[in-house]
């Protein structure tokens, strides 16, 4: 079941974070049709173990599955000593598992039963974000991809042709943040360092429990999501100037139909794993530090 190192042809190793479901298992499943050999990741043992029985009923024999928990770095490790012993490199690191830092109102689920553009007008009101949550989102979306490229990154440089792809969000654009010196100091990629991208997230999760987030400048809904993943699309960036071997680089999906957004979105996860399969697949040398809506460059503002 397991491939090794000593294989004659061997194929080119991925990891997709968050793979048992919605767009990471498409992406598992695209990646799978082109010749690539895909560990499939999920943090529920049974989750993961029935998505890649899925696929392989589906043809793609050559998926496999290991437990990964991206918010726990013991985990981290034991997946990649796990590919270390087995495979002596990754190609491609496909962070893709996020949660969205909100929860909703019991009788807000109702109105998922009603028409899409019903439930975009009234769900806003009714969606819970609190401190607990806004933790959780910083912990996963932006922590937990930091913890997988601090690991892999090694195992990334053994590679040929070495890739990471990090699922960003239209909401990973500056433009959501509404302070112009919070928006300028992230834009300022030249002074950015990580060091003070983790004290801008530490300082917004203070507001936060403190109730004054509105007041300071951060989002006003959907706050520790948007502020997740706009520090996650300046996080490429200065992995990409660190790291100039590497293609690094980030996408936008789109607003695809799964659980995160309760299924309203109006793209299907055929349509969003397009652009981070694409990303994954690049020839040699291609462009790095990217922000990526779809298949497009797009910009970071």
């Amino acid at each position: 079941m397991e491939a090794s190192i000593h294989e004659t042809t061997p194929k080119r190793i991925a990891v997709v974070t968050g793979g048992n479901k919605g767009i990471g298992l498409e992406i598992c499943r695209q990646l799978s049709a082109k010749g690539v050999k895909v560990l499939l990741t999920a943090r529920d043992v049974e989750r993961g173990t029935a998505a890649v029985k899925k696929l392989r009923e589906e043809g793609a024999s050559d998926v496999v599955f290991h437990q990964l928990d991206v918010a726990d770095s013991a985990s981290v490790a034991c997946l990649a000593k796990y590919i270390h012993a087995h495979f002596g490199r990754l190609d491609i690191l496909i962070n893709n598992a996020a949660v969205g830092g909100w929860e909703l109102e019991p009788e807000a689920l109702a109105l998922l039963n009603q028409p899409r553009q019903g439930a975009f007008s009234i769900l806003p009101g009714m969606v819970l974000e609190t401190p607990e949550k806004a933790v959780e989102c910083i912990n996963t979306n932006y922590y937990g991809t930091k913890r997988m490229c601090k690991v892999f990154i090694p195992l990334l440089q053994l590679s040929q042709s070495p890739k990471i792809i990090n699922l960003s969000s239209e909401y990973g654009k500056l433009k959501f943040i509404p302070s112009e010196n919070i928006r300028k100091e992230i834009e300022n990629i030249n002074d950015l360092t990580e060091e003070r991208l983790d004290g801008l997230l530490e300082s917004f999760l203070n507001d936060f429990r403190e109730e004054k987030h509105k007041d300071n400048g951060w989002p006003a809904r959907s706050s520790a999501y948007k502020i997740s993943k706009v520090a996650l699309s300046a996080y490429t960036r200065i992995l990409a100037k660190e790291y100039p071997t590497i293609s690094i680089n980030c996408v936008d999906p789109g607003f695809v139909k799964t659980d995160i957004n309760w299924n309203i979105g109006p793209l299907t996860v055929e349509e969003g794993a397009k652009g981070p399969v694409m990303l994954a697949l690049l020839p040699d040398n291609s462009p790095s530090g990217l922000f990526y809506c779809q298949t497009e460059v797009s910009s970071f503002d």
